[in-house]
């Protein structure tokens, strides 16, 4: 019967470390992946700087693969104030930005005609 489900918290140990992420030994048998970009909200460089091969890690699972027993972990869907800036990423064009689209279409066809041969 599955334990891990999408969304639960869970703890494991790093048993890999690659350029692209950290694989997470988890209950049952099942095997996680820490991809770079959930390392966390910050530019992550070398995963090294966050996690290393051994260390018990607390994360969130954002899928399951039941029938590959694999998982995608976060750990940066943990840090503090995860879920505003996830809100803020979602909210729709300020209004202030409105006139910069409205010139888009002038400015390109602006371009087009200052980029035509003169005959």
């Amino acid at each position: 019967m599955p334990t891990i489900k999408r969304g639960a918290i869970v703890k494991g140990k790093v048993t890999g470390i690659q350029p692209y992420g950290a694989f997470v030994q988890l209950e049952g048998g099942m095997q996680g992946l820490i991809h770079i970009s959930e390392i966390s909200h910050r530019f992550v460089k070398d995963v090294r700087d966050y996690v290393n091969v051994g260390d018990d890690v607390t994360v969130k699972v954002l899928d399951v693969d039941w029938k590959m027993k694999r998982a995608s972990l976060s750990l940066k869907a943990l840090e503090p104030g995860a879920e505003k800036r996830q809100a803020r990423i979602k909210m729709p064009l300020e209004p202030g930005f409105r006139p910069l689209k409205e010139k888009l279409r002038e400015w390109i066809e602006q371009s087009k005609k200052e980029d035509l041969p003169k005959q």
